[in-house]
């Protein structure tokens, strides 16, 4: 019988919750055959049989926990599913008798060892037999811990007790009261209604943005700026190259592309804005993998579009349609959501006019673009004319980024992208 394990599913990634069987008790596997599909803090992945067979036994359910290493189903190679009394567990009767024959044949030399080896403690005296076996230092270092020595099982073959069985034991309690404590709190945090609620469980997903979330905003000195783009210029030059853009390149040309290579102008004007914390240490990359938020169903996502300064608008555009297409489908991959210097999230699309975006850590910046509308703006003659306005946001860590630089960066991406043939011609 093979074991089908939780494998290693990223170097952060230790565990994750059944999605979904695909396979059922009974049915017939190959090598290679995706068997579940296992929902992460990122994505989902389908965990493969590495054994040809039969589904002898499924250990764990749907909506279940599972670390990696853990054993969630057994493969029963000869082909025959575990389930009958009559097969596979059953072993042969002639198989039965040898063991027993050997068994009595060990019975009495097991017996003559027990009456000539007394057990004895670490200092070579007879113990009780109804004590456990083991040395004053441990016995001590029991007494500090709180353990009792006759509930732990010693993993030495003669049955003394060591230093690291009484450590071992102590660390399990430890664990078994912090995770009754845990339970305690969840359920103490339940209140109760009068009138009629229906209770979900949080997807795994959505546990861990809460937890990022939370993290982000207790582990950096987070503040916004914000500033308001005129779009005239930008929605001009869409509207004229739009049609020719699509037949050229087979994608829309949308707002997007010009942001994005406006943050890539201002990162390498404002390098502090591209770094990150690591220690004491500040870390300034020289890449530009541009993180795009994308809602989907199951919560927010944040692909990366890699080298996005190397890329052409067409480029730019292509590659948020397909990994927006994917977060929609869940197809993402990990490598598409790992890494990332510096993220844009686009509330406007669903009407926001104003926000504060969340710093997506260990990154220090993120840009917030917002709704388009039409508002009054005092021209440079004083005159006021009706123009499409764009309130943007930058939220940053304010324990690497000033706020004169802040201020600037916004000011910089505003620049480039109400003149958007300068941003054009700069590629």
């Amino acid at each position: 019988m093979k074991e089908i394990v939780v494998p290693e599913l990223a170097e952060s990634i230790t565990e994750g919750t059944v999605a979904e069987w695909l396979v059922s008790k009974g049915d017939t596997v190959s090598k290679g055959d995706p068997v579940v599909e296992l929902e992460t803090d990122k994505v989902n992945v389908e965990v493969n049989s590495d054994f040809a067979g039969v589904i002898a036994e499924v250990l764990v359910e749907e909506g279940d926990d599972v670390e990696v290493g853990d054993v969630i189903a057994k493969v029963d190679e000869s082909g025959e599913a575990a389930g009958s009394d009559d097969s596979g567990s059953e072993e042969p009767k002639e198989e039965k008798k040898e063991e027993k024959k050997a068994e009595s044949k060990e019975e009495p030399k097991e017996a003559e060892a027990k009456e000539e080896s007394p057990k004895t403690d670490e200092d070579g005296e007879k113990a009780d037999p109804d004590q456990p076996v083991a040395s004053p230092a441990t016995r001590k270092r029991a007494r500090e811990l709180g353990i009792d020595l006759s509930e732990i099982k010693p993993k030495d073959p003669v049955g003394r007790i060591s230093k690291e069985d009484v450590e071992a034991a102590a660390k399990a309690k430890a664990d078994s009261g912090k995770k009754k404590s845990q339970k305690e709190d969840k359920s103490a945090e339940k209140t109760e209604f009068d009138k009629p609620v229906v209770r979900e469980k949080m997807s795994r997903r959505r546990q861990t943005i809460a937890k990022r979330l939370v993290e982000a905003q207790h582990n950096a000195a987070m503040l916004t700026t914000f500033n308001e783009v005129d779009m005239t210029e930008m929605m001009k030059v869409r509207s004229e190259r739009k049609d020719a853009f699509l037949d050229k390149h087979g994608v829309k040309l949308g707002f997007m592309s010009f942001f994005t290579k406006a943050v890539v102008g201002a990162l390498k004007e404002f390098p502090l804005v591209n770094a990150e914390i690591q220690g004491d240490e500040i870390v300034k990359k020289q890449f530009y993998d541009i993180g795009v938020a994308v809602s989907t169903e199951e919560g927010l996502v944040v692909p990366v579009v890699r080298d996005a300064d190397r890329l052409s608008f067409a480029g730019i555009e292509s590659e948020i349609g397909d990994l927006a297409k994917k977060a929609r489908d869940g197809k993402l991959g990990l490598n598409d959501l790992q890494g990332g210097s510096f993220t844009i999230t686009n509330g406007g699309i669903f009407g926001s006019l104003l926000s504060t975006p969340i710093i997506n850590a260990p990154q220090v910046g993120i840009l917030g673009m917002h709704k388009i509308e039409k508002r009054p703006k005092v021209m440079p003659d004083d005159s006021i004319e009706v123009r499409p306005m764009m309130y943007i946001a930058m939220s940053y860590d304010h324990r690497i980024i000033d706020g004169r630089e802040a201020v600037q960066f916004l000011d910089r991406v505003k620049q480039m992208v109400e003149d958007p043939y300068d941003l054009l011609l700069e590629g």
